[in-house]
């Protein structure tokens, strides 16, 4: 017979080779019961089962060779060790269970919320400084973007509210981007941490793109108010009349004592007007905004002599290119409301999306009869009928296949809305 301390080490080795298998079961046992139900198994429930399994295997060893259990002292430490293997396996698999999410899905994945590292207090709101790291990717089935174009891609910054999840972060910034860039597509990755990791497609058209149908487009050499935009309306005086007009391009100097503003928008790959006369391409030397200071929405000039391209009716653009000179002036356009009230909406987690009525459930039938307030958690701001929309609609008006509404949600409720609409 071998010494007591051989022994010890032989029945250590027997309970580590037959409670692999014990501790395996306990720790998947305890992490399914305590994720599925709450509950723990009790620890007696786990020896019983860890020693009627290790007792399996220490039976079919024995078969193999009778010496194996042939002592006390060895069989006693395998014991003590396939029980402390299995009630430590399943104390892990319990307190894994316990802080695993109880549900994991694409969209909760998606519906991630920021670091607070990275949050900023600013004027009694929270915001965050969304930046591009690494390279700018290309899109397949698009060509390459331009050298000049990915570095300014490159270098925006953008500065949103922080209360919202990334996926409502990155749609925001790929529509900065489209509006900023003009791009033709957009992907956007954003990180807890709120680095942006950007792919993109080069613009398909120049300026006819953004020349409104029925208008033309006209470019003028004129002194550029500063901060001009794209999209902003402007009035421009001859000698004789005034024309309005909405801005499609921009492009100004500055004055030779200032420093650069940032980065500059390219000209569009083509302008002019249609009817001859002047032709132009109508760039934006835009300017973000200061080194120190956060970027602006859209690209706006630095101010000073330049071009601007305004696009108006046809008798006005004969008009523009029979003058000799004009001036530019901006008029203001008032506060819109409806953008504030959207903004509030957002901040409140509500959303506002149409929604077209098809054969469904809602065909025919009035909106009291419906109570989507209550059965869907919706209301209705508006419902177009024959061409025309009515706002606030009342209880009594009377969906049909083909209407389309306004409703505001949450996201999910209008998902659903929308669901039973169609």
């Amino acid at each position: 017979m071998a010494s007591l301390p051989v022994e010890l080490l032989v029945g250590l080795y027997l309970g580590l080779l037959t409670g692999v298998i014990p501790a395996l079961v306990s720790w998947v046992l305890g992490f399914v019961v305590r994720y599925f139900t709450g509950v723990s198994i009790p620890g007696f429930a786990v020896v019983v089962l860890g020693l009627a399994i290790a007792g399996v295997n220490s039976g079919l060893l024995a078969l193999s060779d009778r010496a194996v259990l042939a002592s006390g002292e060895r069989a006693a430490v395998a014991i003590v060790v396939i029980v402390m293997m299995s009630l430590y396996a399943h104390a892990r698999g319990d307190a894994m269970a316990a802080d695993f999410p109880k549900r994991v899905s694409l969209r909760g994945l998606r519906d991630r919320t920021l670091s607070t590292d990275v949050v900023e207090l600013v004027g009694g709101r929270t915001e965050v400084r969304v930046v591009v790291v690494g390279d700018v990717g290309d899109i397949e089935g698009y060509p390459p973007l331009p050298a000049d174009l990915r570095e300014r891609v490159r270098a925006a910054e953008w500065r949103l509210p922080a209360d919202l999840p990334l996926s409502e972060l990155e749609s925001r910034v790929a529509d900065r981007l489209r509006t900023e860039f003009d791009l033709a597509d957009v992907h956007v990755g954003l990180d807890e941490r709120g680095r942006a990791r950007i792919s993109a497609a080069p613009p398909l058209s120049g300026l006819s793109k953004r020349v409104p149908s029925g208008e033309r487009a006209v470019s003028l050499d004129v002194l550029v108010p500063t901060g001009l935009a794209r999209g902003d309306e402007v009035t421009l005086r001859t000698a004789d009349r005034c024309v309005r007009g909405t801005v499609v391009s921009a492009r100004s100097g500055g004055s030779p004592h200032e420093p650069p503003r940032g980065p500059e928008v390219p000209p569009p790959d083509s302008a002019g007007g249609s009817d001859g006369g002047r032709e132009g391409s109508g760039g934006a030397d835009a300017a973000d905004a200061d080194a120190s200071a956060p970027a602006v929405g859209a690209p706006t000039t630095a101010g000073g002599e330049g071009r601007v391209t305004v696009a108006v009716s046809r008798a006005d653009a004969r008009h523009l290119l029979g003058s000799e000179s004009a001036t530019v002036v901006v008029e203001a356009r008032g506060t819109r409301r409806e953008f504030e009230l959207l903004a509030v909406l957002r901040r409140a987690g509500q959303r506002v999306r149409r929604i077209a009525v098809g054969d469904g459930p809602l065909a025919e039938r009035t909106l009291g009869a419906l109570a989507v307030r209550d059965e869907y958690d919706v209301a209705v701001l508006a419902v177009r009928q024959d061409g025309a929309w009515r706002f606030a609609p009342r209880g009594s008006t009377r969906l049909r296949a083909g209407d389309e509404l306004y409703a505001v949600g949450s996201r999910d409720a209008l998902t659903r809305f929308a669901e039973v609409a169609g």
